[in-house]
């Protein structure tokens, strides 16, 4: 029990259990900063995840040391999440309007395969799961070519797909 009084009663070492400096009280602001980082490293995640199988060009991560980050590189970390997360939407925004037109695009051709010549429109392109292709070709060849009869036909997939 002495020994416990000693310590309690021994000057505080440089930091705390929470990392806050007794002259500056930084430890909340340093929770609150750790916390908006996960919750921004969550969101990213999720944004990647929403986006899979596109790989979603990001840039490289920020070099950050191997020890307890220093509040200018939280926040720098903190800085450099929100703009990852933003190029991260942009580009899932960007992925999804290209998909629209793609179906917008095969429904078009769909409706009038004379128009879509040798178009082809592939699951990828659409979101789709899957390696097939929607393609624009002549129904019975070539009479198919001259009598100008076009149909629309979707290939069965990846020959070696299990």
């Amino acid at each position: 029990m002495e020994v416990l009084l000693e310590l309690e009663g021994a000057p505080a070492g440089p930091y705390t259990r929470d990392r806050q400096s007794p002259q500056t009280g930084e430890g909340p602001a340093r929770r609150a900063l750790r916390r908006q980082v996960a919750r921004l490293e969550c969101q990213v995640a999720d944004v990647v995840c929403e986006a899979f199988p596109e790989a979603l060009d990001l840039g490289p991560a920020p070099r950050m040391p191997s020890r307890v980050l220093a509040m200018g590189e939280l926040e720098e970390l903190r800085d450099h999440l929100v703009d990852q997360l933003g190029e991260a939407r942009r580009q899932l925004a960007q992925l999804a309007r290209t998909q629209e037109d793609a179906r917008a695009r095969l429904e078009r051709m769909l409706l009038d395969p004379a128009s879509f010549r040798g178009v082809r429109i592939s699951q990828r392109e659409l979101g789709e799961p899957g390696c097939g292709v929607w393609r624009v070709a002549p129904r019975l060849g070539i009479i198919g070519r001259m009598m100008g009869w076009w149909q629309v036909k979707i290939s069965s997939g990846c020959p070696l797909a299990t």
